[in-house]
Parts: structure tokens; C-alpha cells; sequence
């Protein structure tokens, strides 16, 4: 269930900051307003994560996918390019979040 609420907390990242960029600086109220409810609801489903999973462990999850998530985003839906360097370094921190998963002690 630890898994289940650390996932939604990421989808709903992903979502608060897809409608951060279409509320335009905020000047849009309905995008506004999706992005500040997708937020409030990512961190909801956060701390209940945090119930059972280390703190350290948990956002290096959220934030490393939240990342490379809002990247696939930004290129779907709002069209703009990766280059070499930023592909590279969301690799690595898919990495990361594997080797701490998978050979970390301090993920368990």
C-alpha cells in the first residue's frame, strides 16, 4: 500500500505541474486551480507514504520520477525538445532511484 500512495503522490505531481505550466504565471484561473487541487492531493497521498517508507527513500522517489516524468510531459504535451545533456541526466537519475531501490539498506 506504501508503493500504491508514493505512485499516486507522483501521478498527481506530474498533474499539479503540467497545469503550473498551462495556468500561465498563474493568470488562468482553471489551470490554476487544477494545479494547486493536484498538489494538495499529491502531498496527501505523500505523507501517507512517509508513514512507512524513510523519508530519504521517498523523495528521492517522488522527485527523481516526479522528474523524468514532467520531462516526458513537457515533450508530449507542451512540445518542447530534450537535448543530449538533459537525457543524459535523467538516465542518471533513473539510476539512482534504482540503485537505492535495489542495493540500497536504507530503502527497506
Amino acid at each position: 500500500m506504501k508503493y500504491l500512495f508514493l505512485t499516486l503522490a507522483i501521478i498527481f505531481e506530474v498533474i499539479g505541474s503540467g497545469f503550473m505550466k498551462a495556468s500561465d504565471g498563474f493568470s488562468k484561473w482553471l489551470p490554476t486551480s487544477i494545479f494547486i487541487i493536484a498538489y494538495l492531493i499529491c502531498f496527501y497521498f505523500l505523507s501517507l507514504a512517509l508513514k512507512t517508507i524513510p523519508l530519504g527513500t521517498a523523495y528521492a522517489i517522488w522527485a527523481g520520477l516526479g522528474i523524468v516524468l514532467t520531462a516526458a510531459v513537457s515533450v508530449l504535451m507542451f512540445k518542447q525538445k530534450l537535448d543530449l545533456p538533459a537525457i543524459i541526466g535523467i538516465l542518471f537519475i533513473v539510476a539512482g532511484v534504482v540503485i537505492m531501490n535495489f542495493f540500497s539498506k536504507t530503502a527497506h
